[in-house]
């Protein structure tokens, strides 16, 4: 394995654990404020829009080929 390749599966481990604890810290949000169904679902969709946006972004740029 080249430096190059740890680097990389290296990066997408560490956004992978980032974006799960980023959802966990949501679902903690959600769960402390006591927001029920309704309030959690509205939590992640509205928190969870920036993620979304990002990962929209990541597979833009591999399909276009500018990265």
């Amino acid at each position: 394995m080249t430096f190059a390749q740890f680097e990389e599966y290296s990066l997408w481990l560490g956004i992978g654990g980032l974006i799960l604890f980023m959802l966990f810290i949501v679902w903690d949000l959600a769960k402390k404020s006591r927001a029920g169904r309704f309030g959690t679902l509205i939590l992640f969709l509205a928190l969870g829009l920036g993620l979304l946006g990002f990962i929209i972004k990541t597979v833009l740029v591999e399909v276009m080929g500018i990265g």
